[in-house]
């Protein structure tokens, strides 16, 4: 009998950003919609997102920031990621952040990444 696993998503919240609403509405939605979610919690250093993503075993890491270190962190998250032997796990950023910004993001090898405001705004 062949039983289908439940994607596992992880949410976490990287560097010293202290506003963490956003990503427990969004742990709680992919809850909700059937995924199993493991949330980290606040001030999360890029290696301790990536032995946590490992060890959770997730398919899925979404990061939130609403500081501006993201630049720095989201990257080195995917770079350590890669280093690791685990750059298959699909990595999605969130945060208030300037578009142009965002393009660098995107470079870095992050598969999309949410502005606040409409669906449309996404890059």
């Amino acid at each position: 009998m062949v039983t289908e696993r439940r994607l596992r998503v992880m949410v976490a919240k990287p560097g010293l950003d202290g506003h963490d609403r956003g990503a427990r509405i969004i742990a709680r939605a992919f809850r909700d919609a059937g995924f199993e979610v493991v949330y980290t919690g606040l001030h999360q250093t890029p290696e301790s997102i990536v032995q946590a993503a490992i060890q959770e075993d997730v398919d899925m890491l979404g990061m939130s920031s609403l500081a501006g270190a993201h630049m720095y962190l989201f990257p080195e998250v995917v770079r350590l990621l890669r280093e690791k032997g685990v750059g298959d796990i699909v990595v999605c950023a969130a945060g208030s952040f300037l578009t142009k910004i965002s393009r660098t993001g995107k470079e870095a090898g992050i598969a999309e990444i949410f502005l606040p405001g409409p669906s449309w705004m996404t890059l």
